[in-house]
């Protein structure tokens, strides 16, 4: 019933006419908590309607809504004001500037208070309706609009309110010239001086909100123009300390402390901040304490091991596109630092050891870390007393902030504070005994940073002595009665093996121990956190952890939770790639656990794609979780890249229902990181069990090519479409490795999406890259079908493959170039030297079986004899261009002289 009056016409005009308290509220005996109540759901649905259905409202609706909603901004009910801020933010959202030209003119007119007798509360509102579309809008407010850009208009109109007399306005002002600052628009650029006179002149503004927005002015100004603010240095350092150490206004003092983690990072003005240490570091170690609100809520915090999580206590977590295939580094621009399976989430360091949020306490930590890997020992000279007076304080406040200071430090200042660590680290050791849980947490996270200097100690012995007891106490907090220490210990153990890596081998058992304990101890939240460990341990661990003990020990653990975690829980995300990691590292050893993990894998994906299909059809109110079928793709890829080939294609030949018939569905999904799954499961099934693969390819292939198209990245999601594209690109390379011949029908098709995707601007070095190789491998057995546009393609081929790691891959590619030169070799022209320098670079590096590189060898040494003998007075004019160490190293390597 409520979707059909959303569908009606009507319904839209009637909400606005209930927000705006029109006649339809008269007849009504409302209290006034009543009224904003239902006022706020009017206008919270109206708003939704306007998102979905703006498109088929037709004028005379637009008007009304327009005409009811804008004098809204004068009620004097703040969150009214907000509301209608929101509405007339989505309505420029889904019509754009243009449907409602009038809007900025009025808006700012009210702001400024143009006609002299507006009342506070209407240039409030107006002021804040500025503030969110300036925010949501800020493109199509720079954008040229036959000859005219608003942003002309509204910005000298800005910084005229900006001297307002009402706090609310001038901060809200500044807020919206903030939002044009980081796009470094030529108009904002050009008024940067008229701004920077008038942030100044607020600087002092009794309103906090004011020097709040004052200060993120200058934090922003550093990223663009950090000139115009060098001069001003002395006054600026000054006036954040100053801002940083207000604690009445939490936010402003957040602001200034952002100022120095901005200048520490831009290479352009870090250098003058030197000066300027002594002032500044005090600064952050005292913002590091605990304030008293703080210190309240944590001392004394209760032994809570055993106290079962609220739901609300659980993070969510979210399975992103992570299984980035490439010939390359198996990475994607953007995505560098997520492995296969893993969980994209915060990377702070600060997250789990300080505190939930970020706040002035997280951001000076962070700031004094950045500060101490520029200026090193200078930063750990000037912090050294607080440390000497407040590491071993009575008050654990001080004692804690203290620890979190050392920890800060540990990177940037490692050098100078080694002489004292081993003093130090074992005084650092014993706090993790502290009778104060919130000494413990810190503790955990400083040691986790120390303790790769004690693993790069030279002598055994005191490695021994220094690296252990960092290990075992770290081990031992994972099993404290309080969770939070145990979320620190185990998140610094994370840390401890991700540095350590071999090291951790002859340590293998007792951290599996522990490890299989804290899952009989942990309660949900702390869970998440343990897979972590365990996939981390696994990864550095490699094929170490399938020694039978260890598998012994672990694997119960895993699979007893792994029958307690319901289909539909998101526990499953960490747990699935968790299991990736494991299996990654066990390979076939893997084996006795594959069958259950696999059919329940196919079970997922299953379940997901119906539920899908009747959320399409509205069978169901909403989609599922694409999640869960991301996870489970990238599980299905570990599990058969893991096993002997004859066992993963057992698993796929008796999968119910079809393996393949899934992953076409899986692989025309509309979500960009289950198709980035997908072809990545694909190109995975290629290498392992091509012979399951191929009676499927004549229907997977056209799927494949239509993905090639990079239109398909010229959406919202550009980023994603592109780790779709470079899994695409990959898996049809690894399809014409094996399906040899049989690729020809398809090889025009791929080759003209492949060429695209070179020739286009814009697109990732790396997906480049990786249609080189694939238009490479393409030619190993169909170099025929391949010779006749060699002309077209060999230029790019040699200029974008050149910088790429030596591989197999590299090499098969190489393998179907000079397949298809010896096809077509009379189109090279003005690219033979540069494909004699590339034969030369190759010989550096031998890479591959035995067998393999014989074939390189014979494969170039074919060609160059080819040219020779083709035009010998020719091969020896292009011969005697190259350097005469490479030409003696040409000749040597392929008998040419």
């Amino acid at each position: 019933m409520l979707t059909q009056a959303k569908s009606k016409p009507e319904t839209p005009k009637y909400l606005a006419n209930i927000f705006s308290n029109g006649q339809a509220l008269q007849s009504l005996n409302l209290s006034h908590p009543e009224l904003t109540l239902v006022r706020s759901s009017a206008a919270i649905n109206l708003k939704n309607i306007i998102k979905s259905n703006y498109k088929y409202l037709d004028e005379n609706a637009r008007n009304y809504i327009r005409s009811f909603v804008l004098p809204c901004l004068d009620d004097p009910n703040p969150q009214i004001r907000s509301l209608t801020g929101t509405v007339i933010s989505e309505i420029v959202q889904r019509g754009g500037i243009l449907d409602w030209p009038q809007l900025f003119p009025e808006l700012l007119s009210v702001a400024a208070n143009d006609r002299g007798n507006t009342s506070s509360a209407a240039q409030e509102g107006a002021m804040g309706a500025l503030a969110k579309l300036c925010e949501d809008k800020k493109e199509d407010v720079e954008k040229d609009y036959q000859g005219q850009r608003p942003l002309q208009y509204i910005m000298p109109r800005l910084l005229k309110i900006t001297g307002s007399p009402i706090a609310k306005v001038r901060a809200l002002a500044i807020a919206s010239i903030n939002s044009f600052i980081p796009e470094k628009s030529d108009i904002l650029v050009a008024s940067l001086d008229a701004i920077l006179e008038q942030i100044f002149r607020l600087a002092t503004d009794p309103s906090g909100d004011v020097r709040r927005n004052v200060c993120r002015s200058f934090v922003l100004i550093v990223d663009i123009s950090p000139d115009k603010l060098r001069p001003h240095m002395d006054g600026l350092v000054d006036y954040m300390c100053l801002q940083q150490r207000n604690t009445e206004e939490p936010e402003s003092a957040l602001e200034a402390a952002e100022f120095w983690l901005a200048v520490s990072e831009n290479d352009k003005m870090c250098a003058s901040l030197e000066a300027y240490l002594k002032k500044i570091i005090p600064v952050l170690l005292d913002s590091m304490v605990y304030d008293e609100e703080a210190v309240m809520r944590l001392a004394g915090a209760t032994e809570d091991a055993e106290r079962e999580d609220r739901a609300e206590d659980i993070k969510p977590h979210f399975a992103t596109s992570k299984v980035s295939k490439s010939f390359i580094n198996g990475r994607e621009p953007g995505n560098d630092d997520l492995s296969d399976g893993q969980i994209a989430e915060d990377d702070d360091d600060y997250e789990l050891c300080i505190d939930d949020q970020w706040n002035l306490r997280k951001c000076s930590a962070a700031a004094l870390d950045v500060l101490a890997s520029k200026f090193h020992r200078l930063v750990f000279e000037i912090a050294l007393e607080y440390l000497n007076n407040n590491l071993t304080h009575t008050e654990w406040p001080h004692r804690e902030a203290a620890v979190l200071a050392m920890g800060a430090v540990a990177e940037g200042c490692l050098d100078a504070i080694a002489p004292a660590l081993p003093n130090i680290v074992p005084y650092l050791t014993s706090l993790l005994n502290d009778m104060e849980p919130a000494v413990r947490v810190i503790t955990c996270w400083a040691l986790g940073r120390y303790s790769v200097w004690a693993l790069n100690l030279d002598n055994p012995t005191e490695k021994r002595k220094y690296f252990e007891p960092i290990m075992g106490g770290i081990l031992d907090r994972m099993l404290d009665n309080n969770k939070r220490v145990q979320e620190a210990a185990a998140s610094a153990f994370a840390n401890l093996a991700d540095k350590a890596k071999k090291e951790l081998t002859p340590y293998a058992e007792r951290i599996i121990g522990t490890y299989v304990e804290c899952f009989n101890r942990y309660k949900d939240r702390n869970v998440y956190i343990l897979y972590d460990c365990v996939q981390t341990l696994a990864e550095q661990l490699g094929s170490a952890l399938s020694n039978p003990s260890l598998i012994g020990l672990l694997m119960p653990a895993i699979i007893k939770r792994w029958d307690k975690v319901s289909d539909q829980s998101p526990e499953l995300f960490p747990l699935h790639e968790c299991l990736s990691y494991i299996a990654s590292a066990l390979g076939d050893s893997f084996a006795p656990f594959a069958v259950p993990t696999f059919t329940r894998c196919i079970r997922i994906v299953h379940q997901n794609l119906e539920l899908y299909h009747m959320a399409i059809s509205n069978q169901l109110s909403e989609e599922p979780d694409k999640d869960f079928l991301v996870t489970s793709l990238d599980l299905l890829s570990a599990i058969i890249q893991a096993l002997d080939p004859a066992k993963s294609a057992e698993l796929v030949q008796t999968a119910q229902p079809g393996f393949f018939d899934l992953t076409v569905y899986c692989l025309q999904d509309p979500r960009n990181d289950v198709r980035q799954s997908s072809y990545a499961l694909l190109g995975d099934c290629a290498v392992n069990i091509f012979p399951e693969l191929h009676p499927f390819l004549p229907s997977l292939m056209p799927i494949i090519i239509q993905q090639l198209d990079v239109k398909y990245a010229n959406g919202e999601e550009r980023e994603t479409a592109f780790s779709v594209i470079n899994n695409a690109c990959w898996s049809c390379g690894e399809i014409a490795m094996k399906y040899r011949q049989d690729m020809s029908p398809y090889v025009e098709d791929i080759y003209r999406k492949l060429k695209l995707i070179i020739d286009q601007q814009g697109i990732p070095v790396s997906v480049c890259e990786n249609a080189v190789i694939a238009i490479g491998r393409l030619g190993v057995h169909c170099s025929g079908s391949l010779a006749p546009h060699l002309q077209e393609f060999v230029e790019q081929f040699l200029q974008i493959i050149e910088p790429v790691e030596q591989t197999d891959e590299k090499a098969h590619a190489f393998l179907g170039l000079n397949c298809t030169i010896q096809q077509n070799p009379y189109v090279m022209g003005g690219c033979l030297l540069q494909y004699f320098q590339a034969s030369l670079a190759y010989t550096k590096a031998a890479v591959g079986s035995r067998d393999q590189v014989e074939t390189m060898a014979r494969s170039f040494q074919q060609v160059l004899d080819g040219y020779k003998a083709l035009n010998p007075e020719y091969f020896e004019t292009l011969v005697s261009r190259l350097l005469p160490e490479q030409r003696q190293q040409l000749e040597k390597c392929y008998n040419l002289a």
